[in-house]
């Protein structure tokens, strides 16, 4: 993914590359007890020969210790970093999978004793895009001693195409998916558009992506233990980097986007 450059029009809900993001954007709102999501611009992504847009998406969430985990950090402003600034110390930086990293560099430049953390295939995906990647940490199948007292996490296996890091803050009840769901909303999408991102499951009401499906092919069971573990979580809301979020009756959603994999 590339980063788009978030026009001012973006900020007014207008359309950006034939999407319109989830206005006001770079700024902090709040989800649940010490969970922000800070919706970002549209970015665009090259999916074979075309090229497709995106909304972006970052969470926060505050630890027990009272430091912040950022998940998926969007491209930053001065005033978003002012905004994080008054939760509190920045202390992790993670990236959810190898599509997700693009602007953790410039938050790394400005919370320099922040630790980021490396989800699989990310290191490699930077330097074949030749783009800084400065992470210190690579994430596993299972939480650091870090935030191990506030979220699990699980690496979701079974995909040729990508292996992505989810989490599930227990004190939100929340769960994070970055590109495992997409559910990009029709009314968002301008018509040009909306046959390509159907065809590949991007639209709403959401599900996991084609192309992932597809590269489950022989590994299709590593998936479904994967689903299983993170269903036995039973998040009352579903985060998504990408669309509209489950925030109310996530389960039934969250089976249905999963369909696949029974």
């Amino acid at each position: 993914m590339t980063s788009g450059t978030g026009e001012r029009a973006d900020e007014q809900g207008a359309w950006s590359h034939g999407i319109r993001p989830y206005a006001p954007l770079c700024t902090l709102k709040p989800v649940a007890e010490g969970l922000w999501c800070v919706d970002g611009p549209v970015i665009e992504m090259k999916v074979g020969p075309i090229t497709l847009p995106f909304p972006t998406r970052m969470v926060i969430i505050r630890l027990r210790s009272g430091g912040l985990w950022l998940w998926s950090p969007i491209a930053p402003t001065p005033e978003l970093f002012a905004e994080v600034d008054a939760l509190g110390p920045v202390e992790h930086l993670v990236s959810p999978n190898r599509l997700h990293y693009v602007s953790i560099a410039a938050w790394k430049a400005r919370y320099a004793r922040a630790t980021a953390w490396a989800s699989p295939g990310v290191r490699e995906r930077a330097r074949s895009q030749k783009l800084e990647a400065p992470f210190d940490a690579d994430l596993a199948d299972g939480a650091p001693e870090a935030w191990a007292g506030d979220i699990d996490q699980l690496i979701f296996r079974g995909s040729r195409y990508i292996e992505e890091v989810v989490f599930f803050h227990r004190g939100a009840s929340t769960l994070l998916v970055a590109d495992m769901v997409l559910a990009l909303e029709h009314e968002r999408v301008q018509p040009r558009l909306r046959w390509m991102l159907t065809l590949g499951g991007a639209m709403w009401p959401g599900q996991t992506p084609r192309e992932v499906q597809l590269t489950t092919w022989g590994r299709k069971a590593d998936a479904r233990a994967c689903y299983q573990r993170m269903l036995a979580w039973r998040p009352q809301r579903v985060v998504v980097g990408h669309g509209r979020s489950y925030l109310d009756e996530a389960l039934p959603q969250l089976e249905r986007a999963f369909g696949w994999l029974r």
